[in-house]
């Protein structure tokens, strides 16, 4: 069990499952509800959930403890994050779930791409393939039914 838990493809799996089911509970969650504000619903119920988790486990770490590049690289990733989530809401209570999540998905693919070409990872030509069909039926989903 402690071989499964310390395995990368777990968790990625689980966060595969939560992000899928995260798109259901929000698409129907914003029914009647203002995108933005919703956003802000889902980030307070996250804040409280990683707060009770950290004390939980005995996480917390000082914040004088987390090196200036680190701070930098966290706020920019939070930016990034809550831009995110407004946009994917916004997208959400527009259009279709089925749709907008593939789309979200394109991120895949963009990561692969920075990766390259910001943190010098390499992706052999099976790995491109992948991230290419990725790509492809991110985009097919993305076509009117």
């Amino acid at each position: 069990m402690k071989a499964l838990l310390s395995s990368w493809q777990v968790w990625a799996l689980g966060s595969a499952v939560f992000a899928a089911l995260t798109a259901i509970f929000a698409k129907i969650g914003i029914a009647e509800v203002n995108s933005d504000f919703a956003t802000f619903v889902r980030t307070v119920v996250i804040l409280l959930a990683l707060a009770f988790m950290l004390t939980l486990m005995g996480n917390w770490q000082a914040p004088g403890t987390v090196p200036a590049r680190s701070w930098i690289f966290l706020i920019l990733s939070g930016l990034a994050t809550g831009a995110s989530w407004l946009c994917y809401f916004r997208a959400l209570q527009i259009g279709k779930a089925a749709q907008v999540a593939p789309v979200d998905k394109l991120s895949v693919v963009l990561v692969a791409v920075f990766a390259v070409l910001f943190l010098g990872e390499q992706l052999s030509p099976t790995h491109w393939l992948a991230v290419s069909m990725i790509g492809a039926g991110a985009l097919l989903l993305a076509l009117p039914i």
